[in-house]
């Protein structure tokens, strides 16, 4: 088991920054065969969506829709996963949630979610 506890969401304008975090814990079994982490996000009335994700090697995946504006990174020595958000605009906010995945076996946990408002 994987627990995941996100934090850094809140209030911004727009054009401003915020960086969230998302720190991992659990046995130390489980968490050396965590693999991938990222974030996704859900608008109000929207299904959620894929924002980033970085693999135990550091390759990063961002979507274009943020591509230049947000940046994921993770320090495994912290079991901690990161998303540097600047540039914000008000169609960013949503509900971002950590994402964890880990094998053997080939699980995911997601956490409980924080919420990124982008005030115009």
């Amino acid at each position: 088991q994987v627990q995941l506890v996100e934090s850094g969401g809140g209030l911004v304008q727009a054009g401003g920054s915020l960086r969230l975090s998302c720190a991992a814990s659990g046995s130390i079994s489980s968490i050396s065969r965590i693999t991938a982490m990222g974030w996704y996000r859900q608008a109000p009335g929207k299904q959620r969506e894929l924002v980033a994700t970085v693999t135990s090697g550091g390759n990063t995946n961002i979507v274009e829709s943020v591509k230049g504006r947000f940046a994921i990174s993770r320090d495994n020595s912290k079991s901690t996963v990161y998303l540097q958000m600047n540039s914000l605009k008000p169609e960013d906010t949503g509900v971002y949630y950590c994402n964890v995945a880990t094998w053997p076996p080939n699980l995911n946990y997601w956490g409980k979610g924080t919420l990124v408002t982008v005030s115009s």
